[in-house]
């Protein structure tokens, strides 16, 4: 297939499929569901015909990723695009990416978008009306030549944080100035947020001035998007926050609720009935809260009938208003504990029970969860758009994806084989060993069997090593067993919390030690954490993967109540909730190694289960001699190299 006019580059294997996949997706008005290894181009495959094809329809482009820095890549591409073909692409973030003013306004770090956006309007007011007692950047921005801003962020096509640093210079609001040139832009690229959330997405579609049913959506790493799109419409309530609330209410002058009953009153009941669940329904983790406990409580307590409740909440939320605009009026970030509590409580009693499930939480602070098990909620908007785009390297099972978010029934679906050669990769699981925990309760020397493996794969080579545990749990025992001097090469480590800025920090310096060509160093990791979905280890910054165990999700209450919405939607309560997500943790700590057509890799997988996603990670194969097939693979590419 010949490439399409805008393509920048020569065509590789498969991207020319893809491009067709995606332009005949748009035009048929419906979806499409790509599975694409890393390297093949998705990002430039995705644009090329969703521009083409958005122009002949008179349709716009929204471009969604998962985190701001994938939005990096789809401006690199459209920077390739604009050679053939001039085209104004603007990113969207959040203002703690973009307002000028928190530099000066440091409190304004700790507000919530939906506060920070309160905070921006009044300072917005401020500027129209009383010019020098507002934002400065906001009331330059008005005086601002917006052809000369177009045409320089066409010229420059310019990520959010070159257009931040380029605003800071002419002393306008980089937040504004993209809001300006959204309803200039052909693409427009901005987080998941701003499309599922339903406030959030009213703003983006009048700044683009565009309806939704003219759009072509793009998700990037869209196996992401359905837990993004639960946790989206799930809501919680600690004992930290209703501390809070408490004080909050008396420092307002001892709020009344309803019936002589005070605010820090019913906020402290709220706290001992959350202490109060725990002790009778948490198992582990989590524990499911029966439907009507916490109002039957609350009935029952204050005495109040449901219909005396249901006020008492709202009381809640109005008290919390005022509160709030008492705080903005003041200048600080206008936020109340109060209202919190009263939305938590209005969401709380009036979910719709087949799509929720109610649970008690342990924790720092013990809390309630009203979770959302149907992330079709969220994604309605991507049934209404004119077509969408749906891509990533690990989206298997297409029918999961599909029927999880309820994508339209006219959808495209297909799953692309890697397009690099399949001698450079070697994947094996070790058929003589398990991490299942009936097995290793039974047998207290499983767990130390395997690790010492683990141990004998990263000695085998000086090659980098990635060893990816099931939990931190498992990986700090293994550490207090001293499995870091027993590989007796140089370690790093992802630690449970640590910060972005330390990790990066931990990453870079291991990959130094990959291209220094010495003895290399060993990562410890977790499967599902930072580190195994959505940092790139091109050449030799990672050439082995060790896998211990299987990442199953654990058996809480939330996760079996998720298994059996499926079972009773679908049908495939095992199969959608269990074996999709750990096939797709599997693949992301796999794909690790594999970034290009030069990069060679070895993945080993310590544990027999592996077998049941042989239908998902074909190329894999058994043996009961890891540590062989590591030294002969290295020995087969790279003879002589002594590495």
């Amino acid at each position: 297939m010949r490439a399409p006019e805008l393509f920048p580059y020569e065509p590789r294997p498969i991207q020319g499929e893809l491009m067709g996949l995606f332009s005949e997706g748009i035009r048929a008005g419906g979806c499409v569901l790509a599975e694409a290894g890393s390297g093949s181009g998705k990002t430039i495959c995705a644009l090329v015909p969703t521009l083409q094809e958005s122009m002949k329809l008179g349709c716009r482009v929204l471009y969604l990723t998962r985190t701001n820095s994938q939005q990096v890549q789809v401006f690199r591409e459209l920077r390739a695009i604009s050679k053939r073909r001039p085209v104004l692409g603007v990113g969207i973030q959040g203002r703690h990416s973009t307002c000028l003013l928190i530099e000066d306004e440091r409190e304004w770090l700790r507000a919530s978008p939906e506060e920070l956006s309160l905070l921006c309007n009044d300072k917005k007011a401020a500027a129209r009306t009383k010019p020098g007692t507002g934002c400065p950047y906001f009331e330059k921005l008005q005086s601002t030549d917006l052809e000369k801003l177009k045409a320089w962020a066409t010229h420059a096509l310019p990520t959010v944080e070159e257009s931040t640093k380029h605003c800071r210079e002419m002393g306008i609001c980089p937040y504004e100035s993209a809001k300006l040139l959204t309803r200039l832009a052909e693409v427009v690229v901005a987080p998941y947020v701003y499309f599922l959330s339903p406030f959030i997405r009213a703003r983006l579609l009048d700044w683009m001035n565009c309806p939704v049913q003219e759009l072509v959506v793009v998700v990037d790493e869209a196996h992401n998007l359905p837990e993004f799109a639960r946790s989206l419409k799930s809501v919680s309530l600690g004992t930290a926050s209703l501390k809070l609330a408490a004080q909050e209410a008396r420092d307002a002058g001892e709020l009344l609720l309803l019936d002589n009953i005070m605010v820090p009153q019913f906020c402290e009941r709220m706290e001992e009935l959350i202490l109060q669940l725990k002790d009778e329904y948490l198992l582990d983790e989590d524990g499911l809260v029966p439907p009507g406990a916490v109002e039957e409580e609350l009935m029952s307590t204050f005495r109040w009938t449901s219909i005396k409740l249901e006020g008492a909440v709202g009381n809640l939320a109005a008290h919390g208003e005022v509160i709030r605009e008492n705080r903005r009026k003041n200048g600080q970030i206008p936020r109340s504990y109060v209202h919190s509590v009263g939305a938590f409580l209005a969401l709380w009693m009036g979910v719709e029970s087949d799509a929720y499930v109610k649970l008690i939480k342990d924790g720092d602070a013990p809390r309630l969860e009203a979770y959302c098990m149907d992330p079709g909620l969220a994604a309605e908007p991507l049934r209404r758009c004119h077509s969408s785009i749906h891509m990533s390297g690990t989206l298997q099972p297409l029918d999961e994806y599909h029927d999880s978010l309820g994508l339209p029934e006219k959808t495209f679906r297909k799953a692309f084989s890697s397009i690099f050669p399949e001698e450079n990769r070697l994947i094996v699981f070790d058929n003589s060993v398990t991490m299942k925990y009936e097995e290793r309760r039974m047998d207290e020397g499983l767990l130390s069997g395997i690790l010492e493996k683990a141990v004998k794969l990263c000695k085998a080579t000086t090659r980098n090593t990635a060893v990816f545990f099931p939990s931190y749990d498992i990986m700090e025992t293994a550490l207090a067993g001293g499995f870091g001097p027993d590989t007796g090469r140089k370690l790093f480590i992802e630690e449970r919390g640590l910060a972005q800025h330390d990790l990066m920090e931990t990453i870079d310096m291991f990959k130094k030690e990959g291209h220094r060509g010495g003895d290399g160093a060993v990562l410890l990791s977790v499967i599902g954490g930072r580190v195994s979905e959505g940092i790139d280890f091109p050449d030799s910054e990672l050439e082995v993967a060790v896998i211990i165990g299987i990442p199953y999700p654990k058996p809480t209450a939330k996760q079996r109540a998720l298994q059996y919405y499926y079972d009773i939607k679908f049908g495939k309560g095992w199969e959608y909730t269990v074996k999709a997500p750990t096939a797709r943790k599997l693949l992301q700590s796999i794909g690790r190694l594999i970034r290009s057509e030069k990069d060679r890799g070895v993945a080993v997988i310590l544990d027999r289960r592996a077998a049941q996603f042989k239908e998902y990670i074909p190329s894999m194969r058994e043996t009961d001699d890891p540590l062989k097939e590591v030294l002969d693979f290295w020995s087969a590419n790279h003879s002589g190299q002594g590495r």
